[in-house]
């Protein structure tokens, strides 16, 4: 048993998540925006990996939200790279940050669940569906959603499609890193297309 999964991502028109310097780039519509942060609402859980993390310390919570009532923030981070200091792990919501049994790392207020030496995303979700999280909506980065989709672990891909070019042959996309071609691809059903401020929201199931 694992949580229902949701990858939600932005790119570029030219499949682009961010710059070659990976650093965030505001790829989505307002109205785009104001459904994305929406979605945190019906999920149990936000996950992001540490890239994600390190790269845009995002906080993940819900504007106006109390503790109890913002979702369980997720970080994958491996080998415990997580800042200290990232917002994160403030006190605003629950955090929980997933490692692989080699790492030592704490965070004060942050609960860590050790997930196998190699670390084992399955494995994790595994432990997710034990702590009654029924769902996870997962926003990022490319190498975090890439893993998923390796795993074959998304069920509902959801990418909003923006109206402008980035560029750059080591630009990140929403399904990346490095040594990974899924044969013969992985395939999906579409389920909706909507037309959002400049852009374009697509929603996949997988199959």
């Amino acid at each position: 048993m694992r949580p229902f999964i949701h990858v939600n991502c932005a790119m570029s028109a030219d499949g682009k998540i961010a710059g070659s310097d990976r650093k965030q780039v505001r790829i989505s519509s307002d109205e785009d925006i104001a459904r994305a942060k929406g979605l945190r609402r019906r999920y149990d859980a936000v996950l992001v990996g540490v890239g994600t993390v390190i790269a845009d310390d995002p906080h993940l919570t819900i504007k106006g939200a109390s503790f109890i009532e913002n979702p369980l923030r997720i970080v994958v981070d491996p080998h415990g790279r997580t800042p200290k200091d990232s917002q994160i792990a403030d006190e605003r919501a629950p955090t929980l940050i997933l490692t692989d049994d080699n790492c030592t790392s704490e965070w004060e207020g942050v609960e860590v669940i050790r997930c196998g030496d190699p670390f084992d995303l399955t494995s994790a979700m595994e432990i997710l569906s034990e702590l009654e999280i029924e769902n996870v909506l997962v926003e990022g980065g490319g190498e975090t959603i890439a893993h998923f989709f390796r795993n074959g672990l998304v069920d509902r891909y959801t990418v909003f499609v923006g109206g402008m070019v980035i560029g750059g042959r080591d630009s990140p996309t929403p399904a990346d890193g490095d040594g990974w071609v899924c044969e013969n691809g992985i395939r999906m059903k579409l389920v909706s297309a909507e037309i959002s401020g400049e852009g374009v929201l697509i929603t996949y199931d997988v199959r």
